[in-house]
């Protein structure tokens, strides 16, 4: 992919993002919103990477760490961008992120339904854990 660009998002990216993850990401969550991304943001200003291309956003990853596991969430790419490297680029950005903050492992949210994303993960060496099982309760309503 010629004119990629990796890079953490900042403040003045934020309503891009959210315009971005609109139409390039699968689902939402309840953290999907201005002051949720702000407050990742700035609590962990390296987490949300941006992938562009002639200065336009083509993708995302979030690449949380918390001091002991490694989580991926938000991998998007622009839909007519896909499968020409950008979610790679992404997710090696995010795993030498990781390394170098001393993480071991890294795991993805990927959902049951998204039989695009379970192919692309795996192409990037990720695999499901079947016994395990996300237990959720909302903090808000």
């Amino acid at each position: 992919m010629t004119n990629l660009r990796i890079r953490p998002a900042a403040h003045a990216d934020l309503d891009i993002v959210l315009a971005f993850w609109k139409t390039a990401a699968e689902g939402t969550s309840i953290s999907d919103d201005r002051e949720g991304v702000e407050r990742l943001v700035a609590r962990d200003p390296g987490a949300l990477i941006l992938a562009e291309s002639d200065d336009e956003l083509v993708g995302t990853v979030i690449a949380g760490f918390d001091g002991w596991r490694c989580h991926l969430y938000r991998l998007a790419v622009c839909p007519q961008r896909r499968r020409q490297g950008i979610g790679s680029a992404l997710l090696a950005a995010a795993e030498d992120r990781f390394v170098r903050l001393g993480g071991r492992r890294a795991d993805a949210m990927v959902l049951v339904r998204n039989e695009q994303a379970h192919h692309a993960w795996s192409a990037a060496g990720y695999g499901p854990q079947e016994h395990w099982r996300r237990w959720v309760k909302p903090l808000t309503e």
